[in-house]
């Protein structure tokens, strides 16, 4: 989406000037016009010309599909394919992180929580008998729904009566009645419509109910007239009352259309737990019996410093209608100034924005315990993400009552528009956790010579702000303060610039940026920021690690997986249709594939339902500590087993879904990631944590109820071995990751803890990987699993899985 935004330099033209160029363009021909008419023509192009050069300037953008085309301009068909697949690996990647991004608790309809208002009999003030039974039901919604119902209940005004309901349609029995009722709360008729007369029966209850409106139509109406309302929710503040407390004359003098709103018990207790609960409180205590007596609605006090009138209508038509519309927001109301308006006065904002004021409303769908309404503003919230509101949504989603959900979107919405951030100042506002979310992932969209220059000025810029602070007070604010006379480049300590970027340039795959050549790259290594240089710049043989840094095979572990930019991927496959189609069909057939596993095939011994293998070269330590789960100390929420239970079904169920299984099908697919997207988002769905995804990964002593932390590590199965799962290597982690001083092959690692704590015996394992045969590197993995357990019982021994693998390769 960033990418795609900029448009490519073209590269200037040799034999013409830019202004013929133009003129070829426009289609105008100077020779034909008037020399009068020619200037008019030439000032216009020259103008045109300006806007242009001023347009690619601020645009700052780059051929990347002529750079990508110059770097594989001698690779072979087989060298094209195997980079086209792994983009294609991680394109399949990517479309399960988006929705594992997206993924969230369904919020309850009015629909649901309508049906669950029958069934449960919250708040009910009517019952109905019939045959015997007693049906408790709400009388405004029967009102509303049916005609039949409303004549019957007007002879019944008393609170709590109880109506004999006599119905000259034959054949109708409890069950019948039963669904009859849940039809008018739901809109749904859920009957056994197949028996013999049931389709009869139905059309002579329909003549004597009659046919109600749709669900929504009777909603908006309860809505908009306050037909049958029983409550009145009214808002206050400390300045409508006098210190001795309110009075009945002060709450007579309200104004209702200011203070006050009309509504209905039932759908507030149906919509809201909030309001669930107080009228239920109500109820216990007596209060609502008096009102009955009274007559009087019930009176429901909102403080207006928690929930301001001016969000009133908001609140109500989302409670009737499942709809959030700002319109309803009464602005000119002189309600007490909230938490966000103070922010925005001390921002210096003239008023708030629409995402400002969906933020506030958010806070009160999540004191109200009203999931429709909070869903509603995030999804408010995340549709006006811009450049400019960036930081102040970053901010508020991180704060512990901002919205997860909204900061998933925000930091998606800062790897998609990076290329367009990191030439704009808002670059200069991203904190280093964010920078780091952002450049560690594979589907950052911007080429790494992007990725480079944007890390290098955002360091200088820290750089400059260290220096302002440094910087005595007698010269702030003088001429010659760094602030009004500024800093250049040469004045700048480089050493002190590469602690700055320490943690920075680790994430930056340095064997990608291209041009090889460029400028960033070159000064950077003059100015000792970049400690080893690409790897195309060692040794003699350039074009050779130029390509094994960017394809899969027997490369000295120079291979680093690259991003899926969008440019470099569609380009890449443009070009190998190209080769493609190049090729004569003779030579297609000798063409010869066969399956080749991306990693040894002893590593297949991995337990493929807790964590799947992954074709990087690993290292798992077999000791106690890679089983231990903090429980104890409440560092992991655990759910209920029938929670785990539901949690696992729809893990399986995504398992299986078409893109589960498009992206398990390609080649060099990351199979733990792939799993640990399944499960981020069977966890969010769920409304729980991401770290319940250990749960997950260890069902079956979650589901045992044992929750003790475990001393020893599971016994293991013939031919598997128990595991913490790995994800993937350059997923973006939660806290920023301490790189290595020596020189990483690929990105540090964002979530395994495993190997964090093995990479020093480690590194030199993804070298040896590629140079050693498969059994040779299973043999050493196996000398060093049994050097780190030699107690180990004759039946947890190990044993090879020499299988076939299932990735294509060519030669």
């Amino acid at each position: 989406m960033g990418a795609n935004a900029s448009s490519p330099d073209k590269p200037p033209a040799v034999t013409t000037s830019k202004s013929s160029t133009l003129t070829r363009h426009l289609g105008l021909h100077l020779d034909d016009v008037p020399v009068r008419e020619k200037k008019k023509k030439m000032s216009k192009l020259a103008t045109l010309r300006r806007k242009l050069i001023r347009v690619r300037r601020h645009s700052r953008s780059f051929d990347h599909a002529k750079a990508i085309r110059e770097l594989t301009s001698n690779w072979t068909v087989r060298e094209l394919h195997a980079l086209v697949q792994e983009y294609q690996a991680t394109a399949g990647l990517k479309e399960l992180s988006l929705l594992a991004t997206l993924a969230r608790p369904v919020a309850m309809a009015f629909r649901e929580d309508l049906s669950n208002l029958y069934d449960y009999k919250f708040c009910t003030d009517v019952d109905l008998i019939f045959r015997g039974a007693c049906f408790p039901v709400h009388r405004v919604i029967l009102c509303i729904r049916c005609p039949f119902f409303r004549d019957l209940l007007a002879r019944y005004p008393r609170y709590g009566a109880q109506i004999p309901v006599e119905i000259k349609t034959q054949g109708v029995d409890q069950s019948m009645f039963s669904c009859l009722l849940r039809y008018l709360y739901t809109g749904d008729f859920i009957c056994d419509n197949s028996r013999p007369g049931n389709r009869k029966l139905l059309a002579h209850l329909a003549d004597e109910f009659g046919t109600p409106n749709v669900l929504e139509h009777d909603m908006r109406t309860l809505l908009e007239t306050g037909d049958y309302s029983d409550a009145v929710l009214v808002f206050t503040s400390d300045s409508d009352y006098p210190d001795s407390g309110p009075s009945e004359a002060a709450c007579s003098s309200m104004s209702l259309k200011k203070h006050e709103l009309r509504c209905h018990k039932a759908i507030l207790a149906a919509r809201s737990p909030f309001f669930r609960n107080l009228l239920l409180r109500r109820a216990r205590s007596g209060e609502e019996l008096t009102e009955q007596a009274l007559q009087t609605p019930t009176r429901i006090v909102l403080d207006e410093s928690v929930i301001p009138k001016q969000y009133a209508r908001v609140l109500v038509q989302a409670v009737y209608l499942d709809n959030v519309d700002l319109s309803c927001i009464v602005r000119s109301s002189s309600s007490v100034c909230s938490l966000s308006e103070v922010q925005a006065i001390v921002a210096g904002k003239g008023h708030m924005t629409h995402a400002d004021e969906a933020m506030e409303i958010y806070q009160i769908g999540q004191f109200l315990d009203f999931p429709m309404l909070s869903q509603g503003c995030e999804d408010i919230i995340v549709d006006s993400l811009s450049q400019e509101n960036l930081m102040s949504i970053l901010a508020w989603s991180s704060e512990p009552h901002g919205s997860q959900w909204v900061h998933r979107q925000a930091l998606q919405y800062l790897r998609e528009e990076f290329l367009q951030i990191a030439h704009s100042p808002v670059l200069y506002e991203l904190s280093k956790e964010y920078l780091i979310a952002a450049i560690s992932s594979d589907f950052l969209q911007s080429g790494e010579l992007d990725v480079l220059n944007a890390v290098i000025k955002w360091g200088e810029h820290q750089l400059v702000k260290r220096m302002e602070e440094r910087e005595p007070n007698l010269l702030t604010h003088t001429a010659h303060s760094v602030t009004k006379k500024g800093v250049k480049r040469r004045d700048l300590n480089d050493v002190e610039l590469r602690e700055i970027l320490s943690e920075l340039l680790p994430y930056v795959r340095m064997d990608h940026v291209i041009p090889p050549n460029h400028d960033v790259i070159n000064n950077a290594i003059k100015r000792g920021l970049v400690s080893t240089p690409p790897s195309h710049m060692l040794g003699d043989e350039v074009g050779i690690n130029r390509i094994n840094a960017w394809v899969r095979g027997k490369n000295n572990g120079m291979f680093v997986k690259p991003r899926l930019f969008v440019p470099y991927y569609e380009e890449a496959k443009s070009l190998l249709e190209e080769q493609v189609s190049q090729v004569q069909e003779n030579d297609l057939t000798r063409m010869r594939m066969f399956q080749m596993s991306s990693i040894p095939d002893t590593l297949y011994m991995v337990d493929g339902n807790s964590c799947p293998p992954s074709p990087y070269p690993i290292h798992i330590p077999i000791s106690s500590s890679s089983f231990t789960v903090d429980i104890i100390a409440g560092t992991i929420p655990v759910p209920d087993s029938a929670t785990v239970g539901a949690m696992s079904k729809r893990e399986q169920e995504l398992q299986q879904s078409r893109l589960a299984r498009k992206a398990y099908s390609m080649p060099f697919c990351d199979r733990r990631a792939i799993g640990h997207q399944l499960q981020l988002q069977v966890v969010r769905e769920f409304g729980l944590p991401d770290s319940t995804v250990e749960v997950l990964q260890h069902e079956p002593t979650y589901r045992r109820g044992d929750i003790r932390r475990m001393e020893s590590p599971p016994a293991l199965e013939p031919m598997r071995i128990r595991a913490m799962p790995l994800v993937h290597k350059h997923s973006p982690p939660l806290l920023p990751a301490t790189p290595r001083p020596s020189r990483s092959y690929s990105p540090p690692s964002a979530y395994s803890t495993v190997e964090k704590e093995s990479k020093s015996s480690n590194c030199s394992d993804s070298v040896l990987s590629d140079i050693m045969p498969d059994i040779a590197m299973a043999t050493a993995s196996l000398n060093q699993v049994s050097m780190q357990d030699d107690d180990l019982p004759p039946e947890m021994e190990m044993k090879l899985d020499l299988g076939d693998g299932n990735h294509t390769m060519y030669i």
